[in-house]
């Protein structure tokens, strides 16, 4: 995008205490008016983004910001405008809520979100919104140690997981499914099947994880998966699953891992120069500590996947 043309925007997703997001209204008059938008607005020459909507929160809303977290940042082309939504979660604020400018303003439950009519350069934002920061990978040969790494892992907190189990057998695949069952619908825990088990597409009810190799065969979005995310080491992939309106990539290896020695990794640098190139939200793989979700956040990703982080 020519730099004359870009509009910078410091946009805030505010969660309160009971989960729920805060949406506005924009006013008729303006670009995209009568849509709903995560509030915030655009950052003056020079400005700090962060202050630039610590700012615009106190004018539009009356409310303080005490503490935000990079959670996605969008560039997106409309026929007259292009834009960079510079998106922050805002994990800590005060002050008594109050529509300053006369806007509706609106507290919704995340899963709701997408029944509302946004820009379209928001979408991505609502899957950021909605996904957590944590992402758990379960592999393993017997079914057993599979059903007792489920239960070490939602008794973490974790509510993103996916099965990669390739070397179960169907029947197998089935009894961890009806093992699993009654725990995600208790824990509110979202599973997705890896694409490279023979049964994967058995169980739209839950979620699709694509190989990188299935992601390159795709045609279009697979369809009836509630959550579809892929596997990506390039940019070509990244751009992919943006393509097919994935809601999420992992993207890796970023540190060496103990499973691959040897093996070449993209670093901090190369990962963060890679999502900042797509609209989507991207985990990071390869290596991951609980310790290294701050610097993933701050190179623009999602948050972290992995298999023995959340194990440990």
């Amino acid at each position: 995008m020519p730099e004359t043309q870009l509009v910078h925007v410091a946009v805030g997703v505010i969660r309160n205490n009971s989960n729920n997001i805060l949406i506005s209204k924009r006013h008729k008059h303006l670009h995209q008016g009568g849509l709903w938008e995560f509030p915030g607005g655009k950052v003056e020459t020079g400005e700090d983004v962060r202050r630039a909507l610590a700012r615009e929160l106190k004018e539009e809303l009356n409310l303080t910001v005490e503490l935000a977290k990079p959670l996605i940042t969008i560039n997106h082309q409309y026929d007259d405008l292009a834009v960079c939504l510079d998106v922050w979660e805002v994990v800590e604020f005060s002050g008594d809520l109050k529509a300053c400018e006369g806007q509706p303003i609106r507290w919704v439950k995340t899963d709701e979100l997408r029944h509302y009519d946004f820009p379209a350069a928001n979408f991505p934002i609502i899957s950021a919104t909605c996904l957590p920061r944590y992402y758990a990978i379960l592999d393993d040969a017997r079914l057993e140690k599979l059903q007792h790494n489920f239960i070490k892992i939602i008794k973490k907190g974790i509510k993103l997981i996916q099965l990669r189990a390739k070397s179960l057998a169907e029947n197998e695949v089935r009894e961890f499914m009806q093992f699993i069952k009654p725990y995600c619908e208790k824990n509110n825990v979202q599973l997705l099947l890896n694409s490279g088990m023979a049964n994967a597409w058995d169980f739209a009810q839950y979620g699709l994880h694509l190989t990188s190799t299935d992601l390159m065969t795709l045609s279009t979005r697979p369809a009836g998966f509630k959550w579809v995310g892929a596997s990506c080491h390039s940019l070509e992939d990244l751009r992919l699953a943006e393509q097919y309106q994935l809601d999420f990539a992992v993207l890796g290896a970023v540190l060496p891992t103990a499973t691959h020695p040897g093996i070449e990794t993209l670093g901090w640098e190369k990962f963060a120069k890679l999502v900042r190139q797509v609209n989507i939200p991207v985990y990071a793989l390869g290596g991951m500590e609980l310790s290294d979700q701050e610097q993933a956040i701050y190179s623009g990703a999602q948050g972290i996947a992995g298999i023995r982080t959340f194990l440990k």
